[in-house]
């Protein structure tokens, strides 16, 4: 073979699958025009593209991991080196191979803007944009609308190149660019809902979520058992919410004179939202992370990577069950999630793409989890590991008529159910099913926490006896 063609393949095999043959078609797409696995948009300012994607081992560093078949369409910032997505339209819907070559991005008849496939030789709409209520005139039609990729980042559909009738800055995934709202719509209870992703490699919904609510405000929250609000800023204290947060933006050099953080309330919406004073020197952005904290990131050129400068809440193991059940959340070293004694690692490869949903399961099965179905039976050959010091897990069971600890145990032992108890100030309790949020610390010594010296107290985990 030619060296020419040699040098050719090589280059080939190196290329980033996001980027493979990419296509410009400036940064925007008229009715009537589609988008191929191939194209993209790039925005005037060149600062983002639109395109399809697929998850790759060399975009996230990790080198045990081969790229899975499913690709998405989404936005990226195009002018850093690392491949950042900051929207994902088909998250929960990826496009397989080898259907992903007959896949397009279109506008519909019907105005939508969406991503149709022709694997089965009749199109199927495999994500929509759902326009609801159209609001044209007679002499408008589908012709007329384009989609426009902005400098923000925005994706907009219009009517006329005028009139937005859809954008993805109202129907984000997990990140907030400078100029996108947290908020509602008070005429059409219409609100922003950032989700967090499943992992570093799968950009399906995930377990915490954050809006705006009518009556609690912002409220973090997570979606998956257990369903928990752990973070809730009141509609009340929104007027000095805004005051607070420029002067902790402005204690710390990195971020003072960076940020404008605004708050809108009237008759038609009330939002939050914010502006960057340079935005031609700055790349930033607001991340619900995989494990339920907010963080403000910002483009290192120095370092080649981003730096999270804020987080909240600032404890990692505020959010709940952030490690997954049968974990220890110590707070401090990353990663701050440890199995508990005699248990492993649910899936390993999820751990390694930060998606501890699955937790960790058991080495060894308890002794009466395998002598049938007698719930009450007492389990005399299993024994309790002791763990120091830890904030207690959800959804205690009291147990009244235990009154000393080895009544306490006791009463554990007779129920296959039961997986730890806890004994402190006379009170018993009990624990059934699988333990999320047992965390050893708060991760902050110099800030009171709720997880305080009189929320810690010991824990017994039951293990079998070998």
């Amino acid at each position: 073979m030619p060296p020419l063609y040699i040098l050719l393949g090589l280059l080939l095999l190196h290329t980033p699958l996001w980027c493979f043959s990419a296509a410009a078609y400036g940064d925007s797409l008229a009715a009537g025009q589609a988008l191929a696995v191939d194209g993209k948009l790039v925005s005037r300012n060149g600062k983002f593209a639109l395109g399809f994607f697929q998850p790759a081992a060399s975009n996230i560093s990790k080198s045990s991991y081969n790229a899975t078949s499913s690709w998405y369409l989404g936005i990226w910032s195009n002018k850093i080196p690392v491949f950042t997505t900051v929207w994902i339209a088909n998250r929960d819907q990826p496009i397989t191979n080898p259907s992903v070559n007959l896949t397009q991005l279109k506008i519909s008849s019907d105005g939508n803007f969406v991503i149709v496939n022709h694997a089965a030789k009749t199109e199927s709409v495999v994500w929509s944009s759902h326009i609801v209520n159209r609001k044209t005139s007679s002499k408008n039609t589908t012709t007329a609308s384009a989609v426009v990729l902005l400098n923000s980042g925005n994706l907009a559909l219009l009517a006329n190149r005028q009139e937005m009738l859809w954008q993805t800055f109202d129907y984000p995934t997990d990140i907030r660019l400078p100029g996108a709202k947290l908020g509602r719509n008070k005429v059409t209870g219409f609100s922003h809902q950032y989700i967090s992703k499943k992992s570093l490699i799968d950009p399906g919904f995930g377990s915490y979520s954050i809006e705006l609510k009518d009556t609690s405000g912002i409220v973090l929250m997570r979606r998956n058992n257990p369903l928990v609000k752990y973070q809730t800023y009141a509609t009340t204290e929104s007027s000095s919410l805004i005051p607070i947060l420029k002067s902790l933006l402005d204690l710390n050099p990195r971020t003072k004179g960076l940020i404008n953080p605004i708050y809108v309330n009237n008759n038609q919406e009330e939002y939050y939202t914010y502006t960057l004073l340079d935005e031609s020197s700055t790349s930033m952005f607001v991340l619900l992370d995989i494990s339920g904290q907010v963080k403000l990131n910002i483009w290192s050129q120095a370092n080649q990577s981003w730096q999270t400068i804020y987080s909240e809440p600032a404890d990692p193991c505020s959010p709940p069950a952030t490690c997954g059940p049968f974990t220890v959340c110590n707070g401090i070293a990353h990663p701050s999630c440890d199995c508990m004694e005699s248990f492993s690692h649910k899936s390993p490869q999820d751990w390694e793409f930060e998606d501890r949903t699955g937790g960790c399961i058991r080495n060894t099965l308890l002794h009466c989890s395998t002598s049938g179905n007698n719930k009450n039976m007492t389990s005399s050959s299993d024994i309790f590991h002791p763990i120091a010091q830890v904030q207690l897990p959800y959804n205690p069971q009291i147990i009244d008529v235990a009154t000393t600890q080895s009544k306490c145990e006791e009463a554990c032992l007779g129920s296959c159910s039961c997986t730890a108890y806890s004994y402190s100030n006379s009170r018993c309790s009990v624990w059934h099913g699988e333990l999320f949020s047992v965390n050893l610390n708060d991760g902050n010594d110099n800030t009171p926490s709720v997880r305080n010296y009189l929320s810690r107290k010991w824990m017994y985990l039951e293990l079998k006896f070998v």
